[in-house]
């Protein structure tokens, strides 16, 4: 069994001490958990509403040594896994990212590929397929808040053969928790969806981060407002089974020759 946790934060623009003092509590709390695995909110470490590329570009970091990755490489290396948003600096670009550390080692970064709103005044968008890494023999899969709503970002992941999908996420749209039940039965994953709470120049955001099982079914929720850790025990191997009857296997039965609109450039 694997003990999986989404810690739920409220991450500021306008005060990087309270946001890493919070990560570093948000740490401590999963260690007294006893967490295996541990998904943080997107920008974790930069907040979400920014007024200007030089405003992110004051919160952005580089991955892998920047100050919060090495606060989350710190708290892997005793055999754990985080995932954590991070306003990633690279050359002239920001990208809105996700870093993978596992046992204190760079396992691999995410760039988001669909940026959201005024993302796209900051961020340039990721290029590259979500990564699949494994960790002590079980296999998870990385995808960013918006992501959730192109079915094809959870589905690329279940091809590649994640049992667990990460998802940091900053959720103002109130139906995502609702999407992601549905994007763990159509691909018979895991997912853990890890949101922030709070205000931030006009947005709110919606809490409610939430662990799914391959059914459909919430095992741990955090609530609306609160800035809290929420885990369940899980198997990965329960994602190994896609069997949705006795006749039917959920990723057997497509018929990619009929999807090639799909892939079709509009």
């Amino acid at each position: 069994m694997v003990r999986i946790a989404v810690g739920q934060m409220e991450p500021k623009v306008v005060d990087g001490k309270s946001t890493y003092t919070e990560l570093k509590g948000m740490l401590a709390s999963a260690t007294e958990a006893s967490v295996d695995v541990l998904v943080l909110p997107e920008l974790a470490n930069s907040g979400y509403a920014f007024e200007s590329l030089e405003e992110a570009r004051g919160r952005a970091e580089r991955i892998p040594d920047g100050p919060a990755c090495r606060i989350l490489s710190k708290w892997s290396a005793k055999g754990r896994l985080v995932v954590a948003g991070i306003c990633e600096s690279s050359g002239k670009n920001l990208y809105n990212s996700a870093v993978a550390f596992a046992a204190g080692e760079h396992l691999c970064t995410y760039r988001k590929l669909h940026l959201f709103a005024r993302e796209s005044n900051w961020f340039t968008r990721g290029g590259k397929e979500p990564p699949v890494f494994k960790f002590q023999d079980n296999r998870y899969g990385i995808m960013i808040c918006y992501d959730w709503a192109f079915p094809e970002t959870a589905r690329i992941l279940a091809l590649k053969d994640a049992q667990v999908i990460l998802h940091p996420s900053n959720l103002i749209l109130t139906f995502c928790q609702n999407a992601m039940v549905t994007r763990s039965i159509e691909n018979g994953v895991f997912t853990a969806t890890a949101n922030r709470i709070g205000y931030e120049r006009g947005l709110a955001f919606t809490g409610r981060s939430q662990i799914t099982g391959t059914r459909g079914e919430i095992i741990a929720r955090a609530s609306q407002s609160k800035t809290e850790l929420a885990w369940a025990d899980i198997d990965p191997s329960g994602a190994d089974d896609k069997m949705i009857t006795k006749q039917n296997h959920i990723l057997e039965d497509r018929r990619p020759e009929a999807y090639g609109r799909l892939v079709k450039v509009s």
